[in-house]
């Protein structure tokens, strides 16, 4: 088998490249470049960027292998997520890479302005020693007030929290309960910009949080405070910021990074004494740039495999814990099942989660399931990113129950769909031992207990003696061998089912004549190789 190609289309760590010599053929291109990028993406399976490169409609439209699309760093503004879902496209990134870089950063800016370290160094290389002029303020005992408590907000936090500093936080999102384990307290905007020594930003940029300290922030906030935005341009109004400094409400600033970048001119230059300023360089360490470059190959490497991608911006769910992942094969293999089964599209799909594992987030089984579901029925390749705009698509409703209780097994995973005609669909899996071993557990209402296999057969039929019989010697004349059988049925005499394990696909022609053989009244096969 050819290997899968990997086009890296900017400068990439070196640590990175090397993960993915050996796995894959790397082809490089200049992705700023057009002309050169789009033909380059005719046959590639993954596309490794960083800012530079537009990942767009079109260019998504010229690379029809592609499978995930990994941006080496944070921001996202150079790719177009909503057409990579539609053509279903995993979009990664390095959300990580970059947090303890950012955060050091951010502090950088405050001891900075708060020792006035930018103009001393200035004067003191211009031949001028100006110890009266460059007395600063301590950090120790003020109030400093974090903008946005996510993952650098609270290494923000928990840093300063050495230098002596009471923190206060806003942010919507984050539970005082969770902020109090930190040593934060939260409080809201208003207050917030009334009590702090220091402001400093740690937002999202988004449509929420555009412009969000301007004139009317700026005009409650302490005399004297110092600003610092070392996480997005625009979300601190920067002609804001200069009025409430030329006015003396605010008495400094650090600023990393600029509404409109590159940024080479600014009104906030004329206080070279007061505002430290730096071309965004929250990232800019040797220790990020590895990390990011590390961190997308390794999620290259989970998409090209099939596997869940934790990083992925466009897949609900987020990180998956330990105890759910050995669940996503099984659950795709139980969408596939229900397929076979269904014959049609359900008007309405159940994912249901039962037992000891229902304790996490188990999003991203939904979305295992769906994959399964119409991984065999639709012409384009179904993904972990794409499956729910198939489901939307098509008009199905999706639903995800979770209990945890569940008498018969520790965990219980079940695909349940209710069909245009009213037919009711449903098969249920399970997971035993320390080895993950996979066990289907019902169909239909019938209950067994039978390993998963990659070739399975499932015939119903009227219960009566010698099938098992008639079965197995039509199977044995064929040269297909059984693995495991397992009779089910709902009364003596009743209606039965019989699953089967086999070795090889049963021809289609042997298929046909068990069937009239027992008179079964429906027969499915299911091949679940990849």
């Amino acid at each position: 088998m050819p290997k899968p190609s990997v086009l890296v289309a900017e400068e990439l760590s070196p640590a990175g490249l090397a993960l993915l010599e050996g796995d894959f053929e790397v082809r490089h291109a200049n992705g700023a470049d057009r002309s050169e990028l789009l033909p380059a993406l005719e046959d590639v399976d993954a596309l490794i960027v960083r800012s530079a490169t537009q990942v767009d409609a079109e260019a998504l439209a010229a690379a029809p292998r592609l499978k995930v699309v990994a941006r080496a760093g944070v921001g996202l503004d150079n790719v177009d997520v909503d057409a990579a879902t539609k053509a279903g496209v995993l979009v990664v990134n390095a959300p990580t890479s970059n947090i303890i870089s950012a955060a050091e950063q951010a502090i950088n800016l405050l001891l900075a302005t708060s020792r006035n370290t930018a103009p001393a160094h200035n004067a003191l290389i211009n031949g001028e020693w100006k110890r009266s002029k460059y007395t600063g303020v301590e950090v120790y005992d003020k109030t400093v007030g974090v903008v946005g408590l996510g993952r650098i907000g609270q290494l923000v936090a928990q840093r300063l929290a050495a230098f002596g500093t009471h923190i206060v936080a806003y942010d919507p999102y984050v539970q005082p309960s969770r902020a109090a384990q930190i040593g934060v307290e939260m409080v809201s905007l208003d207050e917030l910009l009334r009590r702090s020594d220091y402001i400093t930003i740690h937002l999202p940029k988004n449509k929420d949080t555009l412009g969000l300290i301007g004139d009317e922030a700026l005009s409650k906030v302490k005399p004297g405070v110092r600003v610092i935005n070392a996480a997005r341009g625009g979300i601190l109004n920067e002609d804001a910021l200069y009025r409430a400094i030329k006015e003396g409400r605010v008495a400094g600033a650090g600023i990393d990074v600029w509404a409109s970048e590159p940024c080479t001119d600014s009104p906030l230059f004329e206080f070279g004494d007061n505002v430290v300023v730096a071309p965004h360089l929250g990232a800019s360490t040797a220790e990020a740039q590895e990390k990011a470059g590390t961190q997308v190959v390794r999620s290259v490497k989970l998409a090209l495999s099939g596997e869940f991608v934790p990083d992925a911006v466009n897949v609900q769910g987020g990180a998956v814990a330990e105890d759910v992942k050995p669940g996503l094969p099984l659950t795709e293999k139980l969408g596939r099942i229900f397929t076979s089964l269904a014959r049609g599209v359900a008007d309405r799909i159940d994912i249901e989660v039962r037992g000891e594992i229902a304790a996490h987030d188990v999003k991203v089984l939904e979305l295992a399931a769906l994959k399964g579901v119409f991984g065999d029925v639709v012409e384009e390749t179904v993904t972990f990113v794409n499956a729910p705009l198939l489901a939307k698509e098509r008009g199905v409703e999706v639903n995800l129950v979770t209990s945890d209780d569940n008498s018969d097994w520790r965990n219980l995973i079940t695909v349940r769909g209710l069909m245009p005609d009213g037919q009711r669909v449903s098969v249920s899996g399970t997971l035993t031992g320390p080895r993950h071993h996979e066990k289907l557990v019902e169909i239909n209402g019938y209950s067994m207990e039978i390993p998963v296999s990659e070739h399975m057969a499932f015939l119903s039929y009227h219960d009566r003696p010698g099938i098992v019989g008639k079965v197995g010697a039509l199977l044995g004349e064929a040269q297909v061998n059984i693995a495991g059988m397992q009779v089910s049925r709902d009364t003596e005499g009743g209606t039965a089912l019989i699953t089967l394990t086999v070795d090889s696909e049963v021809p289609s022609p042997i298929l046909e004549e068990i069937s009239t053989e027992i008179q079964a009244s429906q027969t499915r096969q299911v091949n679940l190789e990849d």
